[in-house]
């Protein structure tokens, strides 16, 4: 790796000391003063983080640490862990870091700390400067752009500090853990170093209960999905939070969980432990979110689906099947709120009483607005999952694998919508007998396999002509 070749940036460190530990890695530590932080924010950002940080109690808490207690604050906090491939020792105790991979190094650990010292330095540069410091800043990117939009009153600020030597507001300083190579100049060293990032990222962070949501995504195993449904609906895509703490109202696992419903039609692969991965059961797709993450991470970490380089990083997805799986997998959201919106007076015409049933009755009664879970189109009755996902995994009868120059692929065998446009009511009414069955509880109709088979054969007899 040629560090020249990377963005750079000068960290001077205070009671900087070096130790190695293990075999290929050192660490540096020391404490950086506040005024002394602002490369740091202006040159990093968290996608070496397994999450993103947010404005919480927690930051505004480290926030009045710093107000109150200045000089207690290195004691207070357990600081930040950074970690670089390239760094070079200069002068006056100044390090030179280089950041090649910026989504395995940066920041691994603290960015809550970082996201409340950064909301402290805008704040003040602010009230030095006489301007109103916005109002709603409370996830990372938001206070990002800011900070790249108050370049000048930082500049302004920070020479303000810098000629008043007295003046005590940024007078505190931020335990640091710098973790580098032991030999940046061995590439064999710095391999393994790589390698090791992910490791000690998840260990620094399994403190604050890092989920398998987060894990996936950052490994990248995320990273196709995303793009297809950029492609697909990029307003959609943009209301996902791929990485915790984003500020999307959709969460990642409710996406991924609906990709297993085409992803179950792929020809069989192996893990990477060379078991092979069998269809997940349906029941899990509604009622094990956690289970369904981990199988998606497992079809995606298998050797004859991803290629993952030498630094351990994601690369390149091999496998057709799963491509086209994904791909299809942006048509379903909106096919979810289709069904989602029309089930309720579905069910009515076939008999049925909806809005009595004690479950929908009580999602209901205190709801104003409602909407759809993906869309957002406001509509006149919510419903439960547990009665929903059933129905959204009968899909699946209407794909089929394709093969085309020698290329296997998913693809839907009909239009989704204009078949369920036309048939959902006929499917609506055969599914009504498993809602009672199970006595109107939309937990054990979302957890019945029975419901699932029963939709299933639904789709099959309206694809049939029997009904």
């Amino acid at each position: 790796m040629n560090a020249n070749e990377n963005k750079s940036f000068i960290i001077k460190l205070e009671n900087a000391n070096e130790s190695y530990i293990g075999g290929e890695v050192k660490k540096i530590t020391g404490y950086i003063s506040g005024k002394d932080f602002v490369p740091v924010i202006t040159n990093l950002d968290l996608e070496a983080n397994p999450r993103s940080s947010k404005s919480s109690a927690v930051t505004e808490a480290i926030q009045e640490s710093i107000i109150r207690t200045p000089e207690l604050f290195a004691f207070k906090t357990k600081g930040i862990l950074f970690a670089f491939s390239q760094y070079e020792a200069l002068e006056r105790s100044r390090f030179r870091f280089y950041v090649g991979n910026p989504t395995l190094e940066g920041i691994l650990d603290g960015g809550h700390n970082t996201l409340a010292i950064g909301l402290y330095l805008l704040k003040k540069a602010y009230a030095f400067c006489d301007e109103t410091f916005p109002k709603g800043i409370k996830i990372w990117s938001d206070f990002k752009e800011l900070w790249e939009n108050s370049q000048g009153i930082l500049v302004e600020y920070l020479e303000y500090i810098k000629s008043n030597p007295d003046v005590t507001d940024l007078k505190f300083d931020i335990p640091v853990e710098i973790i580098v190579p032991r030999d940046t100049n061995d590439e064999a060293c710095v391999t393994s170093f790589i390698n090791s990032l992910f490791e000690i990222c998840y260990a620094r962070n399994n403190n604050a209960q890092l989920n398998d949501s987060d894990k996936a995504n950052h490994k990248g195993f995320y990273d196709d999905l995303k793009e297809f449904m950029e492609k697909r609906d990029p307003e959609l895509a943009g209301r996902i939070a791929w990485k915790s703490n984003e500020g999307g109202e959709i969460k990642a696992q409710n996406i991924v969980a609906l990709s297993l419903i085409p992803l179950n039609l792929i020809t069989p692969i192996k893990d990477e432990f060379e078991k092979t991965i069998e269809p997940i059961a349906p029941t899990k797709i509604y009622s094990a979110k956690g289970s369904s993450l981990q199988h998606f991470e497992r079809i995606m970490s298998s050797p004859e689906v991803t290629l993952v380089d030498e630094t351990n990083s994601r690369n390149k997805l091999l496998n057709d099947e799963v491509a086209s799986a994904l791909e299809l997998t942006t048509d379903i959201p909106e096919l979810y709120d289709y069904i989602f919106e029309n089930f309720p007076s579905l069910y009515n015409k076939a008999g049925g009483s909806y809005g009595r049933i004690t479950a929908v009755k009580s999602m209901n009664e205190k709801k104003t607005k409602k909407y759809t879970p993906f869309l957002k189109k406001e509509i006149d009755t919510l419903s439960p999952e547990g009665f929903i996902m059933p129905v959204v995994f009968g899909l699946q009868t209407l794909m089929e694998k394709e093969s085309i120059d020698g290329k296997t692929k998913i693809r839907w065998s009909r239009s989704p919508k204009q078949f369920l446009e036309n048939n959902l009511d006929k499917i609506v009414q055969q599914y009504t007998l498993v809602i009672s069955m199970c006595g109107f509880d939309p937990q054990k109709v979302g957890k019945h396999p029975q419901a699932y088979q029963m939709v299933i054969a639904a789709y099959k007899n309206v694809l049939n002509g029997s009904v």
